[in-house]
């Protein structure tokens, strides 16, 4: 009879998804302390293994899958000998990239599990419970431990969140690697971003810049260098791809320009943004194999291209890729009127890549958005996005009054 832990490897080897729910059940607790997991010193340590946590779709969305692509192929194959995704059950898995897993990631283990920490009677996720979702509901003292850890899910240091430091703990991971957000950064003394507010920061922002003390990713980063665990946070800002689930940023320009509408942007237009393609976020999250001690004696790192544009340059980009002369752009006075339903911030708030670039050797950003608007075009057709029904209320009575 073949064991429970045999059956769920063999059922990854085949490329098949492997779903906690259906072959055994999650447990949770909440009174194992995370000592309890870490005090586990029997767990042997499966050579050069990363594991990647993913969460189930958005900004960050494809991220995991990017990362998997990465880590898998021939670049790492001198570090990182398998790769396992842990991955948030609540995805759609008839959506990208999670559709595209077993197609492209072929030797790539794809665990499923409940990753929003709450088991329904308010208890939370612990290290045992994950250690047990990935050896495939045995006793976890049996766990396959991790070298690598990418944390692509967790948003605070609760339930998964904490869950995911502790194991990093108990296996001695040679590091833990989480992807946080540019979002956190904030105005010195100021919890808020307004138009005024732009005057206060330094452009680029610096890794050092102040951040919000209570944001679940700040939480989670002050748990993870308190635990002692080798640790290194990236904070990217807006992401693009060709395998994402989330299009807001572009599409707010094109569902305008296809329509002839006004495309209502605050300010003069000059202010820039980084707009970052997934495969350059993928590649800049590996790059810490390059140098571990580097990445971790400097634990921040801001992550985004190089390559910035502002707010009109991305509006004509658009309008060039769908083949429409002269967009209708209209600037107006945004510390008066606000934002309206404009996807960026009414300021300049933009991260460089440069001490990612100093430190670890990153070459920077093979991808441009201008060269990648066709591809995105021809996605946003794709996806109804020139037919479905729109209006635009609210842009209209911002225009009227500016």
């Amino acid at each position: 009879m073949i064991s429970a832990r045999a059956f769920v490897i063999v059922l990854a080897s085949a490329g098949v998804i492997i779903s906690p729910s259906s072959s055994y059940s999650i447990r949770r607790s909440s009174h194992h302390p995370p000592r309890a997991a870490a005090s586990r010193a029997s767990l042997s340590m499966s050579s050069s293994s990363a594991l990647i946590v993913q969460n189930k779709g958005g900004g960050h969305g494809e991220l995991g899958y990017q990362l998997a692509r990465r880590l898998s192929s021939s670049i790492y194959s001198d570090k990182i000998s398998s790769v396992t995704i842990l991955q948030d059950s609540a995805r759609n898995p008839a959506r990208e990239p999670f559709v595209s897993y077993s197609s492209d990631l072929p030797n790539v283990r794809v665990v499923e599990a409940d990753l929003s920490g709450d088991g329904g009677d308010g208890s939370m996720m612990s290290a045992e419970d994950v250690m047990s979702i990935l050896s495939g509901g045995v006793d976890s003292d049996g766990t396959t431990a991790y070298e690598y850890v990418w944390d692509n899910a967790s948003k605070g240091d609760t339930g998964a969140g904490r869950a995911i430091v502790d194991c990093a703990r108990a296996w001695k991971s040679r590091m833990l690697v989480y992807v946080s957000s540019a979002g956190i950064y904030k105005p010195d003394g100021v919890a808020s971003f307004s138009f005024d507010d732009a005057s206060i920061f330094i452009f680029p922002i610096p890794e050092t810049a102040p951040v919000k003390e209570t944001a679940g990713q700040v939480l989670y980063e002050k748990y993870a260098v308190e635990s002692g665990v080798p640790f290194v946070s990236f904070r990217p800002q807006y992401i693009y791809g060709r395998k994402s689930n989330k299009w807001d940023y572009i599409d707010w320009y094109f569902d305008r320009i296809v329509r002839g509408a006004p495309l209502p942007i605050p300010g003069d237009g000059s202010q820039k943004v980084s707009l970052t393609n997934s495969e350059d976020v993928a590649s800049l999250l590996a790059r810490v194999l390059d140098d571990e001690d580097a990445a971790i004696a400097q634990t921040y790192f801001n992550c985004g291209t190089d390559r910035l544009v502002t707010y009109d340059d991305v509006a004509r980009m658009c309008a060039d890729a769908a083949g429409i002369e002269n967009p209708r752009v209209v600037h107006y006075d945004a510390s008066t009127l606000g934002k309206g339903k404009f996807p960026f911030r009414p300021t300049d708030f933009y991260v460089s890549p440069t001490t990612a670039m100093s430190k670890l050797g990153w070459e920077g950003s093979k991808y441009a958005l201008e060269e990648d608007l066709g591809w995105y075009y021809e996605g946003y057709l794709a996806r109804g996005g020139a037919t479905r029904e729109m209006k635009f209320e609210e842009d209209e009575a911002l225009l009227v009054v500016a």
